[in-house]
């Protein structure tokens, strides 16, 4: 009764957070309405990263993309590793009609249509103020009214293929060329001087992860990209680019920065690698693990190892894309640096994925030899009861003789046997006894050897 009428401390600050994080809402809803953004941005700029996260969440959608789009760069980097995937797909997605001009600035000319939007297969991202834009493509003609760096295709359709074909006078890739290994088939420069890129980018996802191949071609200082479903790099890449000016400034930008953005994707998986290992580590170093539970080990150290082994491939990809733009004479002084900056990145996660390679391996062998143990417990379990019926069998076979009733000659077979099955159960009991104390013994010599080496 003492608790209903005096709640937990920890409740009642757990109640005011929530009470103030009600009331900074509610002040942030204001200031959009009345448009107010220099005001809102000053309101942002002090709360943490993942307070502002539940107010985007909290926000309707058109809203969340103006409160999006006040955040400095910093701040928006640290508001990005808190979003939900789906607010970052809701925050990832252009209006169909831009704003006349950026938050902070002017107040916005028209409000962002809240019907839903069926999911785009060609997006075109044109560059305004620094910022990406991005615009869905319907229709050839629509296409043909962009001005982009960037070009991307989910899917495509054989006929969206056709309008890249048409506008840009561009052959795309086909599908089934993109998972060719050798070099010359996936890094080359055609005779129209268009680059071409074939890349595996990482998808870890809770219940598979795997690598999916993404083709680029490099023409006219346009960057197409082409791949089979969506990939939160490149989800990433469009917030970034949206949240700060300058980000890209050209196609080989914006593929710069999705290989930048994938290394830093296989860091963050690794770092869930470490963080799954270490919970097996504290499961497989304790005395003793059951066969089921070796089982469920077994079972969680593959899922890691795969997605290590993903990690290292995708990694060493990108290693040998970046090779191929430096050696190719592509890219400015300041995009050299970029890419020798994200080599260095990956030189370190390499020292990772191998340090992990051995981690596995011996958590696989600690708990391979657990196995062993809980087998050679249960051989010796059955190794101790034959040794103690191996007497029994003996008495047991001298009963079944003739002889024995020749001995018995005069005794009621009642005591007789009555008499027989008692000696059995006293052999088989001393036989037990004297087994424990044999172990016991052996038992004390080994702790006390161990306890002299000690002192010693």
């Amino acid at each position: 009764m003492s608790e209903i009428l005096n709640p937990p401390a920890e409740d009642d600050a757990e109640a005011r957070s929530r009470a103030e994080e009600q009331e900074t809402l509610r002040e942030v809803e204001d200031l959009v309405r009345r448009q107010e953004w220099a005001a809102l941005r000053t309101r942002l700029e002090p709360l943490a990263p993942e307070s502002v996260a539940r107010i985007l969440d909290a926000l309707p959608p058109d809203e969340s993309v103006q409160v999006w789009e006040l955040l400095d760069k910093e701040q928006g980097e640290d508001v990005l590793d808190e979003l939900s995937d789906a607010l970052q797909d809701s925050l990832g997605e252009e209006q169909d009609e831009p704003p006349a001009a950026a938050p902070g600035d002017a107040p916005r000319a028209q409000t962002a249509i809240e019907a839903p939007r069926k999911t785009a297969t060609v997006n075109a991202f044109e560059l305004q103020n620094g910022r990406l834009r991005q615009i869905q493509i319907d229709s050839k003609a629509d296409l043909a009214a962009t001005a982009p760096i960037w070009v991307d295709l989910l899917a495509p359709s054989k006929e969206e293929r056709q309008w890249v074909k048409d506008i840009f006078a561009l052959e795309l890739p086909d599908a089934d060329d993109l998972t060719d290994i050798e070099e010359s088939a996936r890094f080359y420069i055609d005779e129209d001087a268009a680059v071409h890129l074939h890349s595996d980018f990482l998808l870890d996802k809770e219940d598979k992860s795997r690598n999916v191949a993404v083709a680029f071609v490099l023409h006219n200082n346009i960057l197409f990209s082409m791949r089979d479903e969506e990939l939160p790099v490149f989800r990433l890449q469009r917030l970034r680019a949206r949240i700060q000016p300058g980000y890209v400034t050209d196609g080989k930008d914006v593929l710069l920065d999705l290989y930048d953005a994938d290394v830093e994707y296989s860091a963050d998986a690794l770092e869930d690698v470490y963080a799954e290992l270490e919970k097996v580590s504290r499961t497989v170093l304790t005395p003793q693990v059951t066969d089921d539970e070796a089982a469920e080990i077994l079972s969680d150290i593959a899922n890691e190892e795969d997605l290590n082994g993903r990690i290292r491939r995708n990694v060493l990809d990108t290693r040998r894309a970046l090779s191929f733009l430096m050696r190719s004479r592509l890219l400015s002084t300041d995009q050299h640096d970029d890419v020798r900056q994200i080599l260095r990145d990956i030189d370190s996660l390499d020292g990772h994925t191998s340090f992990l390679f051995g981690k596995i391996n011996f958590l696989m062998d600690a708990t391979v030899g657990f196995i062993n143990i809980n087998q050679n417990k249960r051989i010796s379990k059955l190794t101790t009861i034959s040794v103690v019926f191996v007497p029994l069998n003996i008495i047991a076979g001298v009963g079944g003789m003739s002889e024995f009733s020749m001995m018995t000659e005069g005794i009621s077979w009642p005591v007789a046997y009555g008499a027989f099955i008692v000696a059995m159960g006293l052999v088989g009991w001393g036989t037990y006894a004297t087994l424990r104390w044999l172990e016991t013994r052996k038992a004390r010599k080994l702790i006390a050897a161990r306890r002299a080496g000690r002192e010693a």
